[in-house]
């Protein structure tokens, strides 16, 4: 079948559907990862936007069981130059097409993803639709202006648990941490669970101040889609928690949560950060990390030296990091847990446990 592309800038794409024979709108975005495409549709933080990946060949490795990031594909829409329909791997279960159509999720191929990058690069990430369809019709043009786009989404309560759970090994040895779930993937739950928690994980909605008193030596705030700034509940949770001083850490939104707790604005970037080639450099000892990134919104700068900031963005100067002055705050916006990307981040994990260790101590 054919398959249509559709922005609301107005360009039209004619490629191939390789995925469920479904329409889907959403916010076109492009991610410049290498590899590592079944993490990158699992992952809740894409929640209603469609993924073209730059890399030119896709589906190679297949799709297995033990990848996912999530229970389910997250995106509305895959795009991709070249679609690979056997893949050649020995942990592959399945295919890549075969495994959109199973969650009805529509792909398309064939199209020119360089000229569709350098399209989001300048005019910014835009709402757009893949249609399947033999001939091009005006009508998609009015479903893609339909799309409300993501500023002022609450989609932290849509990709979220139903209902809390216990994650991992839990033992006495191990510092209890609570983890709110805006969309969290489970390579972060699996890196909290190696580096000493015993790890629960509550719905979106739930208040600190509800579960405060029973015991948690440290919250978590995860990553999520969306916009942080319609999240007054979150963010009600990250104050009450500084508030308390209990030790903090938030990955992505969790982040921009914090963010906005300690004071600061909250801001959508042009066409956002997505990739796993990112350069962040530690203000602390100036070492530059290789990261996992994927958001499009950011911490604003100010000329504020309330909040420390302890990781640039090298591409363009934005906060990629910070902390609080006087409490155990501790924030990123990039992905440590690095699935799908590089692991120089991955020790900020293990600092996290040292700030509890040493806020227990105290």
């Amino acid at each position: 079948m054919k398959a249509y592309l559709v922005l609301e800038s107005g360009e039209v794409f004619e490629g191939f559907s390789f995925g469920s024979e479904t329409n889907l709108t959403g916010e076109v975005v492009f991610n410049t990862s290498m590899s590592g495409y079944q993490e990158i549709l699992t992952d809740p933080s894409y929640r209603n936007q469609i993924v073209t990946l730059t890399y030119p060949m896709i589906g190679n490795y297949g799709i297995n069981s033990e990848d996912m990031e999530s229970s389910r594909v997250q995106v509305s829409g895959l795009i991709v130059k070249e679609y690979v329909d056997y893949p050649s791997n020995y942990r592959s279960e399945k295919t890549l097409g075969d495994f959109l159509k199973e969650y009805n999720i529509p792909g398309i191929q064939g199209i020119d993803t360089r000229k569709l990058t350098r399209i989001l690069r300048t005019k910014g990430a835009t709402n757009g639709g893949i249609f399947i369809a033999e001939k091009f019709s005006e009508s998609f043009r009015d479903e893609v202006k339909k799309f409300p786009g993501l500023v002022g989404a609450d989609l932290a309560r849509v990709v979220t648990t139903e209902k809390s759970y216990t994650f991992g090994t839990h033992s006495p040895e191990k510092y209890k941490v609570a983890v709110f779930d805006y969309g969290v993937k489970q390579n972060i739950l699996k890196l909290l669970d190696s580096n000493g928690f015993s790890v629960t994980v509550y719905p979106a909605l739930t208040q600190a101040k509800d579960i405060m008193n029973q015991g948690y030596d440290a919250y978590f705030m995860s990553n999520g889609p969306g916009d942080p700034e319609p999240l007054d509940y979150a963010i009600q949770s990250a104050k009450d928690i500084i508030n308390a001083g209990t030790p903090l850490f938030g990955i992505c939104l969790g982040h921009q949560i914090i963010g906005q707790a300690l004071g600061k604005k909250t801001a959508k970037l042009k066409f956002g950060h997505r990739g796993g080639n990112h350069p962040v450099q530690n203000t602390d000892n100036g070492k530059v990390e290789i990261t996992a990134q994927n958001h499009g919104f950011v911490v604003v700068r100010d000329e504020s030296d309330d909040v420390p900031i302890t990781h640039i963005n090298l591409f363009d100067n934005t906060i990629a990091g910070l902390r609080s002055k006087d409490k155990p705050v501790m924030a990123v916006q990039y992905h440590p847990e690095s699935s799908p990307g590089p692991h120089d981040s991955g020790y900020l994990f293990q600092e996290f446990y040292n700030m509890v260790k040493k806020s227990k101590h105290q």
